[in-house]
């Protein structure tokens, strides 16, 4: 689920860039630097064009997958063996000991007799 969140928020960022650098400047004109001459309802500008209708959703959408990232990024286990059934440990019995060997066998002679 992380990763289809990942990719949209990626996606609509890209969007975000792109519908942002389409729009015309607010001081496009002239007029606009002094106030305008405009008494309108919209202002000078008119009523809002379909690509600030745009970003206003393609924003809403990106900073809604921004809190779904952090939400998962801070309520994720810390690890995964937190996730795995714990084993039990079986306890092994301790090695026998040998017997020691009898001194002949101990160590070899270098001289036969």
């Amino acid at each position: 689920m992380q990763i289809l969140i990942t990719i949209l928020h990626v996606a609509v960022s890209i969007i975000l860039i792109l519908v942002v650098l389409l729009q015309a400047g607010k001081g496009a004109n002239m007029g606009a630097v002094f106030g305008g001459s405009s008494q309108t309802v919209f202002g000078s500008s008119g009523p809002g064009s379909f690509l600030g209708k745009m970003t206003t959703v393609v924003a809403t959408v990106f900073m809604l997958t921004s809190l779904a990232l952090s939400y998962s990024a801070t309520h994720k286990a810390s690890s995964v063996m937190e996730k795995a059934p714990q084993a039990q440990q079986q306890t092994m019995p301790a090695p026998a000991e040998k017997a020691p060997l009898p001194p002949e066998q101990n160590a070899p002679t270098g001289q036969q007799k």
